[in-house]
Formats: C-alpha cells, structure tokens, sequence
C-alpha cells in the first residue's frame, strides 16, 4: 500500500498474502534476518530490525509505530555508547498474534500463538500464547482461553 524502506544486508522473507501500509522500515545488519508469515499485516510506520532474527508468525497483526529490534546498545566503561558492542537474541512472534500500537519488542522475547499486546507496551520477557499483557515493562493483565467447537448430533 506504499513504499517501504529496506536497509542493510536485506536478507528479508515474506510469505504470502501480506499487508504492508506505508512507511515500513525494516533493515537487517550482520547475520540477521526478518521472516514473515503468510497473511501478516503490518500497519504504518513500524521498524523491525535485526542482527539475530526476528521471525513473525502467519495471522500476526502487527498495530502502527510498533518496534521489534532483537538487539541493543552495551555500555562499556571508557568506550562511547555508539562504539560499545550491541547484545542481540531472536525474538519469536507466534501465529495469529495481536500486537498493538506503538509497542515495542525488545531482543529475546518469544510472544506465543493468539497471544495480544496492548497498546504502547514494552515487551521484555516471554509472553504465553493466548496471554493479553499491557504496560511498562508489559504484564498479564488477561488469558484467553482458544475458541473451542463442539460438534454435536
């Protein structure tokens, strides 16, 4: 629905039927990568950066604004912040994942399938599947319990 921004090695992989609005980054620096599972839509102006891998699974509804960057700055006595080293670790985005605007996922995180995030919520550690988590740093706030069909006679 517009153009996006690729930085760094590109080493980026949709899968099908996914929605991008406009003004996507995405940029991938040393050994990282960005995967993206059929039918994800990603809403405007989100960035996804990544020297580890950040993959995103199928259904996944991604809000505006959010950040998912599997690494972060280091600070090391006596070196400048931007010459430190970075600490990077995948993040795993399970399927069907609801993740609202402007949050932001930092490195190592693992969001588990029909999980959601509220708006503007910084996630730091896991989230199980089918948890809804709000806040700073992001908590279980709700469960959902998956859709159950009972087939009768």
């Amino acid at each position: 629905m517009g153009r996006s921004a690729v930085y760094g090695t590109g080493n980026l992989i949709f899968g099908g039927n996914v929605l991008l609005y406009p003004g996507q980054y995405f940029e991938t620096q040393e050994g990282g990568s960005i995967t993206i599972g059929d039918g994800v839509v990603i809403s405007t102006g989100c960035h996804i950066v990544s020297r580890a891998s950040v993959t995103i699974g199928p259904g996944t509804m991604i809000g505006e604004f959010a950040s998912i960057r599997d690494s972060n700055h280091s600070r090391t006595p006596g070196v400048p912040l931007r010459e430190s080293d970075e600490v990077s670790a995948p993040i795993v985005i399970g399927e069907e994942v609801w993740i609202g605007r402007g949050v932001a996922i930092l490195q190592g995180v693992t969001i588990g399938d029909r999980a959601t995030v509220g708006a503007n919520a910084v996630v730091t550690r896991d989230v199980p599947s089918n948890a809804v988590v709000a806040g700073v740093p992001a908590r279980p706030i709700a469960s959902r319990v998956a859709s159950m069909s009972i087939q009768g006679s």
